[in-house]
């Protein structure tokens, strides 16, 4: 009799052991029926079979009696005992049973369930964690017979699709497989060492439930709005996304101008094709978790609370369930809500719990908001996974944004290898006019291309507005502009907090809405990409045109005046370099040729596409080369694809804690009470990001403190200031200057 796992009940006893069979069984059904969704039903089921097999061995046996004293009703053990691994061991009879073809992709999936998908290669300092050290170093020959042969009796069969060996066909569907695989076993092994927790998983509403509330939701709400032009041109985008929705699955364009409705109508959208494609769940992938927060809300109002789950660092446990907690996990919930970030550094993911969710993407619908944002230096492996979702995993995907990032191919950029011509489809049934129903300001270009403005001369522009919002490309162009401004402005950067930046937008909205007090705004890039602000006035420093569009849809939002204004200006510093600065120049390169309107929704693919042309590279990290296999040894490096595709790169910021508000309290906290992870789950709205040298400043006048380890915190109070947050260059070196 071969143990799987085995717990102790509270009263100290043991309970019955979780044998392997049983165990082994219950995880293949899972996987083949988390598999089936992509047609690889057989390959989930050998998985499922195969991986635990090292289990089996007498080595593997002692060890799990040792380690646990089962059976022992008070054993102790003395010191730690040798770990004996399992899944190299599983791995190897695979790859024995099926061949170096089928059996080495089983093998990467059953050798990695635990530690991760390794690397095939032995290089740097993966080497002995390597698929192919491992494989060689590995014996089978003690694993039990009975299951020996009980798996040499599956046939996978081949492959569901032929794959392309330049690509990241095989990859991909290795880490689906793989994602299926990993979620089995936690799910299998969760109902036997903790029944309650399985008991408070799913239980969500049908897709076709869901449709019905939300209908009922949009019937009120229509209802009861103001009988306004936007408001007119909103119920027609609202149903041209209800009749494209019975369209078959595939990759839609969602184009919109900002202010048009997209997000409760690209619901309707994805609710409708749902349930006549019999889809699964709904995924909504966002840029920013302000953004995130801000939706969350509105899904919630039309669907229900306990129907969104969000997925995003900033979460506070506070906010959600045992239920919604559990169902971030694995993505189990008919609506996820989670940041460009997490969906896409998952899918490129070796570690286990970042993969265990990729399965429920498939036969899904997944909504790309704000899609002009998707990183350019990742841009090509995205592209190719997103046209490969969507061909073989049944992903519908909708590209939802005002200034669309042209993702097709075209024939005059023929090195730019994007989604095939024609496969993208328009939800909306005439663009052109929606545009020109929904032009709400007046686009200002500067006059003279070669005299940047100062910041002492548009501080005085922005001065005789008592209602102006002015955007800036960085964070220390917006500091100098604000302290020229008059007390009472207001500052936003990403060198406030989480909770700050909330709270100051929370303030600006109360009273754009209920005072006529004078708001001025200074703030960086972040209010530009969904965040509900209505000015009569907009001032932009020159960017990329998808910016400029941006920062006009925050202008004469709600189209109560006739016209608003938005102000392009030359700023005295250059947009930093990079990706910001190639995207003013190609828009500086567009205006200066004499276009009509920037906002015209047709100079958007021309704009991105001279953007990528002079971007470096649209895969900066190599990362389809390391992605794709070999075809001699079907070698793929796994693991160190997904240490290079990161998006934001941990590599060139830190976080510091800030004692803004609560965040003190909560920094005493895990000062006193040590790393807890509810505490480091609140302490992520307290939190800024910044670049390395700047740390490095910081840590040089001894302004941070590593109070846990890597968990850095401020430890100057005034070098947090209530109205720009954390004081990078302003702080003196000398901190007892600041001391009454």
């Amino acid at each position: 009799m071969n143990i799987a796992h085995v717990k102790r009940l509270p009263d100290n006893s043991w309970d019955l052991p979780h044998l392997l069979e049983n165990h082994l069984k219950g995880t293949f059904e899972l996987a083949a029926q988390f598999a089936k969704a992509f047609n690889s039903e057989g390959w989930g089921k050998i998985l499922g079979l195969a991986h635990d097999t090292g289990k089996s061995t007498e080595n593997w046996q002692k060890y799990l009696i040792r380690k646990s004293g089962y059976g022992e009703d008070d054993a102790h053990l003395e010191g730690k005992p040798r770990t004996v691994e399992h899944s190299t061991s599983s791995a190897k009879l695979a790859e024995e049973i099926f061949g170096k073809g089928v059996g080495r992709l089983l093998a990467y999936c059953i050798a990695g369930h635990h530690a991760g998908l390794p690397d095939w290669q032995p290089e740097g300092k993966h080497g002995s964690s390597s698929l192919k050290y491992r494989l060689a170093n590995a014996i089978s020959e003690e694993i039990d017979r009975e299951i020996k042969s009980r798996i040499a009796t599956e046939k996978p069969g081949n492959p569901p699709w032929k794959f392309n060996n330049n690509g990241l066909d095989i990859s991909l569907w290795v880490r689906m497989l793989f994602s299926c695989l990993v979620d089995a076993d936690f799910l299998d092994t969760e109902a036997y060492m903790d029944k309650e927790k399985t008991q408070k998983r799913g239980g969500y509403l049908s897709m076709k439930e869901l449709l019905d509330v939300f209908n009922k939701h949009m019937t009120e709400k229509i209802d009861n709005a103001d009988n306004t032009i936007v408001n007119e041109i909103r119920q027609i985008v609202l149903s041209d996304c209800r009749k494209a929705a019975v369209n078959s699955p595939g990759v839609f364009s969602l184009t919109v101008p900002t202010g048009g409705g997209k997000t409760l109508s690209s619901l309707a959208f994805a609710l409708e094709h749902a349930v006549k494609h019999n889809f699964d769940r709904i995924i909504y992938v966002i840029p920013y978790t302000s953004i995130i927060e801000q939706n969350a809300d509105v899904f919630r109002k039309a669907l229900g609370d306990n129907q969104v789950v969000e997925h995003h660092a900033s979460l506070d446990e506070d906010d959600s369930t045992t239920k919604s907690r559990l169902a971030a996990e694995n993505w189990d919930a008919p609506i996820i809500v989670t940041t460009s970030v997490q969906f896409f550094e998952s899918l490129f993911a070796a570690k286990t719990s970042r993969c265990r969710k990729l399965h429920n993407i498939a036969n899904s619908v997944v909504v790309l908001d704000e899609a002009q944002l998707l990183p350019i230096e990742y841009l090509s492996p995205i592209i190719q996974t997103i046209e490969l979702l969507s061909r073989w995993f049944k992903v519908t995907f909708v590209i939802s944004t005002a200034t669309q990032p042209a993702l097709e191919s075209r024939s005059d950029f023929k090195e730019f290898k994007g989604l095939l011509f024609g496969s993208v489809r328009e939800i909306i049934q005439d663009v052109p006019k929606l545009y020109l129903e929904l032009k709400r300001v007046n686009v200002e270009i500067p006059l003279d291309w070669k005299r940047p403005e100062t910041y002492e001369d548009i501080a005085k522009e922005l001065t005789t507005e008592s209602r102006v919002l002015c955007i800036v490309s960085d964070r220390k162009s917006c500091r100098e502009l604000y302290q020229l401004m008059p007390k009472g402005t207001y500052h936003l950067s990403a060198l406030m907090c989480g909770q700050h930046r909330s709270e100051i937008i929370a303030e600006i909205k109360s009273k754009l809405t209920n005072s006529n007090e004078p708001v001025r705004v200074i703030s960086t890039q972040l209010v530009e990409a969904g965040v509900d602000l209505d000015f009569p006035v907009v001032f932009r420093a020159l960017a990329g045109l998808d910016s400029i569009a941006q920062a006009a849809g925050r202008c004469n939002r709600e189209g109560k005046l006739m016209k608003g204004r938005v102000v392009v200006f030359i700023p005295p510093k250059k947009s930093p370099p990079g990706i910001l600065r190639k995207a003013a120049d190609a828009t500086e390169t567009m205006l200066k040729s004499g276009v009509a309107d920037p906002l015209d929704h047709a100079n958007f693919e021309k704009f991105f596409g001279q953007l990528y042309w002079m971007a470096n590279s649209l895969d900066t990290k190599g990362i389809i080369d390391l992605l794709k296999p070999d075809l001699e040894e079907c070698g793929i490096q796994f693991r160190t694809a997904a240490e290079k595709f990161k998006i934001i790169d941990d590599a060139q910021q830190h976080t510091i804690l800030v004692p803004y508000g609560k965040g003190k309290e909560l920094i005493d906290l895990l000062k006193n009470k040590g790393p807890e992870r509810w505490i480091f789950r609140k302490l992520q709205r307290y939190s800024v990001n910044v670049y390395t040298n700047d740390f490095s400043s910081l840590q040089r006048k001894g302004l941070v403190d590593e109070i846990s380890p890597s968990v850095f915190a401020l430890t100057f109070d005034p070098g947090y200031d209530y109205q720009i947050g954390l004081l990078v260059d302003e702080i003196p070196f000398d901190p007892d200057k600041f001391i009454l």
